[in-house]
This record gives structure tokens, C-alpha cells and sequence, in this order.
């Protein structure tokens, strides 16, 4: 993997391009990797790729737990890992233990042998020689080490355990290595200031090709999240790319890129798409102006619409104006509420492929603000915007209370 940085703005912000062997086209970072379940987004099948922005979409985040109790590591590696077995020579796979949606850390059953995590295969304790065996089948082009990962409320022990244990299964993640592929070291250590940095300056030593900050998304306050966040990156050199795990919600990820984070890996289009969310925020700078009823309890919070509510029982309009997307494209707000309505599975596939293309529709705009000089700008625009809806959205709200009780 080649990384190189090309654009600033206001600090940290930073435009980069991801060069992989196996890709013809280098991919721009600040990238989104997109959460698979065995390889393949949860409702695409490799033929559906193709609808998604090219290269945007060609960096994939897999979790290897997903494939114990399937096809032997002997088996994977004769039909030649993971690219081969998909057909997907020309994307780029990163694998991690964790993927925010099945394979969760379970920190209270990890112990110095190995990191505990829930699985679809029940509880698993993966040491590093089984976790590197299972790479070496797979074959993707990068993977992150083992980490602790811990809970916001841990103690400072814990916190300094945890570490140590990242810290020592990273060595034996390196020296076990047989693949190709590059490896990112994990940096953990909960919402503890001192014991990150020393992470970070630990991992820093190490002869590794980037850098993954876990441990997000388990009970940190925003504040502190940006405190970790900028405590790191001011350690990691800049000519690595950093991955961060945790932080999916449009405002996670403008606070993410304005600490210098570039690639992120997250299951927020996947929990969208199951719930029967379309994304709908403006992603072309211009302002959106919502009817009234989308500014009603509908499950709209001016980022995403509710296709199950029955508002759009009769809507003919695309699921957003002016998306190229092929579902905007094609079918309507009433089709895919149809489509809910009767379970059936279209609905799923048309609204990832809308959700996705709109997601990666939004990092193309923050590489664009970055290049410009204008990413604070554009953040605070996005933020100011959200802060004005919550606003109205609870004002309408409390007014609906009063006249309930009135009456």
C-alpha cells in the first residue's frame, strides 16, 4: 500500500491518495470503507457493484470471524482468499476483528491470551497465531492487529492493560505475518489521555503501514472523542494513512477528518438500510427546503427520511431530486415504501445502493472543501444546519404535546 498526502485545510484536514497493487485507479481518502458481511455489502451481490461511484466504492472492510465455521483456512487459501473467491480482483479488502454490527469486542472475557468478541458463531477468543492463520487464507490487502478495545468507564488499569496487550499482539501479529498484505497497528486505551499517547508512541516504532484508532463508539463524550482523537494524530507521522472504527453519523465523521483521520470504516449505510432510512441531507452545498410533514415525527432528522412511514404511501418523487443514484433514478419514495410494506428484499437493495452512493456522494464533497481551504466552513455550515432543525423539529414537537394535553 502507497499513501501520500495532497491537500490541507485549517490544520488537520487533509486530502490524501490510497494506492493498491490490485487497484488500476488510486482511491482518494477521506474515504468511507464499506462494511461487508463476508466480502459483500449485507444486500449487493458483485453484479450490483457496478451501480456504486467507481473507485469510491473499491475499498472494502471485512471482519474474518465471519468465516470461522465455513470454508477450511486450507480450502481459502487453495481457491486463492478472499478476491478470488468474490471476483473482485480490482477492489481493495481491509480486514478487522471488529465490524460494529455481529462481531462485537466483549472486554470482560478478552484476557493476555486473546481478544474476546461476539460472533455469529457464539463467543470466540482469537490469539493471534489463529487470527494470523486466518489472514493468511484470506489474503486481504491490508488488516489491523489484534486490539483490547474497552469501554469509556473502565478503570485506569484496565485502560494500561489494554494497551499492553495491543501493544504485544501487534508484535506477534508482525512476526507471524506470511502474506503480502500491510499491516495497521491498533491504538487503544479507552478515554484515557496518558495511555493513548503512549499507545500511539509505542505502535509509531513499529515497522507498520498505517495506523487504526479503536475503541470509539463505546460510551466517550463527544468532547473527549475529539480530545483522543487530536491526542493521536499529533503523535502519528503523516505519511501513514489512519483508519478509525466507530464514528459513522455525518457529524462523527466532519469531526473525524478535522482531527486528520482518512479512512473510515463504519456499519452506519447498513443500519440505515435495515431500518428503511434513505439518506435525503444536502450533499451539492445548496440548502434543502423540507415540507412541512418531513419536519413531523416521521423519522426524519433532516439527514434521512423514513420510507416505512406512510406519509410516502402515494409520493412519486424520487427518494432524492437530482441524485444519480440508480435507485433515484428509477423508482420512487411510494415503490420502496410498497416494497417495505410487503418484505420483500428490493427494498433493501435499492435503498443501500442509494444510501451508499449518497454517503460517498458527502466524502466527495469534504475532499472538495478540503482542496478549496474551506473544510471548517463547510463543517460549520453542516453542523449550524442540523442545530437549526433539532431546534424547530422540538418546538414542533412541545407545541404537539400542549395540544394533546389541552384537549
Amino acid at each position: 500500500m502507497k499513501f501520500g498526502v495532497k491537500a490541507l485545510s485549517n490544520g488537520k484536514a487533509r486530502v490524501g491518495v490510497v494506492q493498491l497493487p490490485n487497484c488500476v485507479v488510486p482511491i482518494e481518502t477521506p474515504s468511507l470503507l464499506l462494511a461487508t458481511r463476508k466480502g459483500l455489502p449485507h444486500f449487493l451481490s458483485p453484479d450490483l457493484l457496478s451501480a456504486l461511484p467507481s473507485p469510491d466504492s473499491h475499498l472494502l472492510q471485512f471482519s474474518p470471524l465471519y468465516f470461522v465455521g465455513g470454508l477450511s483456512t486450507p480450502t481459502m487459501s487453495s481457491v486463492g482468499g478472499l478476491h478470488q473467491m468474490l471476483g473482485l480482483q480490482e477492489y481493495g479488502f481491509g480486514a478487522n476483528l471488529r465490524d460494529s454490527i455481529v462481531c462485537i469486542p466483549e472486554p470482560n472475557s478478552t484476557n493476555k491470551f486473546g481478544a474476546s468478541f461476539q460472533t455469529p458463531n457464539g463467543r470466540l477468543l482469537i490469539q493471534p497465531a489463529e487470527y494470523m492463520k486466518m489472514i493468511s487464507s484470506l489474503d486481504p490487502n491490508w488488516l489491523v492487529s489484534i486490539p483490547d478495545e474497552v469501554p469509556a468507564w473502565v478503570t485506569e488499569k484496565r485502560n494500561k492493560i489494554s494497551v499492553d496487550r495491543t501493544i504485544r499482539w501487534l508484535d506477534e501479529c508482525i512476526n507471524l505475518k506470511k502474506t503480502d498484505g500491510s499491516i495497521f497497528g491498533a491504538i487503544v486505551g479507552g478515554c484515557s489521555m496518558e495511555e493513548r499517547k503512549r499507545c500511539a508512541h509505542e505502535i509509531v516504532k513499529r515497522d507498520v503501514s498505517g495506523f487504526w484508532l479503536g475503541g470509539f463508539g463505546f460510551g466517550e463524550t463527544v468532547d473527549a472523542r475529539s480530545a483522543l482523537l487530536n491526542a493521536v494524530t499529533d503523535i502519528l507521522p503523516e505519511d501513514k494513512p489512519r483508519q478509525v472504527c466507530g464514528l459513522g453519523l455525518p457529524e462523527e465523521v466532519l469531526q473525524g477528518v478535522a482531527s486528520g483521520i482518512d479512512l473510515f470504516e463504519s456499519s452506519y449505510i447498513c443500519q440505515l438500510t435495515v431500518g428503511g432510512y434513505a439518506l435525503t441531507f444536502p450533499v451539492d452545498n445548496t440548502e434543502m427546503q423540507m415540507p412541512n410533514y418531513q419536519l413531523s415525527n416521521v423519522g426524519s432528522d433532516l439527514t434521512k427520511i423514513n420510507l416505512r412511514a406512510t406519509v410516502y404511501r402515494k409520493d412519486s418523487s424520487p427518494v432524492v431530486e437530482k441524485c444519480c443514484c440508480y435507485t433515484c433514478q428509477n423508482h420512487s419514495r411510494a415503490y420502496i415504501n410498497h416494497l417495505l410494506n410487503v418484505h420483500e428484499m428490493l427494498a433493501q437493495i435499492l435503498l443501500e445502493i442509494h444510501n451508499t452512493h449518497h454517503y460517498l456522494k458527502f466524502f466527495g464533497n469534504i475532499r472538495d472543501a478540503i482542496r478549496c481551504g474551506k473544510f471548517e466552513q463547510f463543517r460549520c455550515k453542516f453542523m449550524e444546519t442540523r442545530r437549526n432543525h433539532l431546534a424547530t423539529d422540538a418546538e414542533i414537537s412541545q407545541n404537539s404535546n400542549s395540544i394533546c394535553l389541552a384537549l
